[in-house]
């Protein structure tokens, strides 16, 4: 039943987003065959705004059926405790974990769920909000966080979705209440194998080693592919990272 009620909010949302965003996308390599097939993680890149959840416009339906019913969601909890933004954001995934800014027992919470080899997990990798000056909330500068390799190395087959978002301060910056509408919502998308990823950063058997290097390359792909706000999507870019 839960499932059926999170694929309708996803629905509802998929209509809002298409009705009052002008949405464009592209893939970063070639079209891959059933691009939506055998996804066990969705990762978004370049975290600016609550309103990220309008980038289930850009998702397939059968994509927001996996999410209803498969999905797996790490709610910040500072998040989480809002009461309508909190519940909003339960409502998401089949399966929402809150989770604290500590390695504690919510991240191994986060990583039982993994254990189904249906499950699907949802992922901003920065862990809080770029603001409108390019830091976040502290003044630091943007990195990913290094929670994310723990979850590649427990995923032993299945492909990583990447989204790279344009950002959403010219929709809704942090602090701001009303969102502008009519405007026009960037990404770029990459498909990649999970792991044949692992792999190429040389394995997760040095654990340490291996969460430097996702970190280090989850950030140069931000930095070399994300688009830029409003700014028109460049056609046969050379992708370097």
């Amino acid at each position: 039943m839960r499932s059926i009620l999170v694929f309708v909010l996803l629905a509802v949302i998929r209509t809002i987003s298409r009705a009052f965003f002008r949405l464009r996308s592209e893939w970063v390599r070639p079209l891959p065959p059933d691009p939506w097939d055998d996804l066990r993680m969705v990762v978004i890149l370049n975290h600016t705004s609550l309103y990220e959840w309008l980038l289930a416009g850009f998702a397939s339906w059968s994509l927001l059926w996996q999410f209803a019913s498969h999905g797996i969601l790490p709610v910040a909890e500072k998040t989480y405790k809002r009461v309508w933004v909190g519940r909003f954001f339960r409502s998401l995934v089949r399966h929402p974990v809150v989770i604290t800014r500590q390695r504690d027992h919510t991240w191994e919470d986060v990583l039982r769920r993994i254990d189904d080899p249906k499950g699907m997990t949802v992922i901003l990798p920065e862990g809080r909000m770029k603001r409108r000056n390019g830091l976040d909330a502290h003044g630091r500068e943007m990195t990913v966080r290094g929670g994310i390799a723990d979850i590649l190395a427990a995923i032993p087959s299945g492909r990583m979705l990447v989204v790279y978002s344009g950002g959403l301060h010219h929709i809704q910056a942090p602090g701001e209440l009303v969102p502008r509408i009519l405007r026009v919502i960037r990404i770029r998308k990459e498909v990649l194998d999970i792991p044949e990823y692992v792999a190429n950063l040389g394995g997760a058997e040095d654990h340490d080693a291996f969460k430097r290097a996702v970190v280090a390359d989850l950030q140069r792909r931000r930095d070399a592919i994300c688009p830029i706000g409003d700014v028109d999507l460049p056609r046969d870019r050379p992708y370097r990272y």
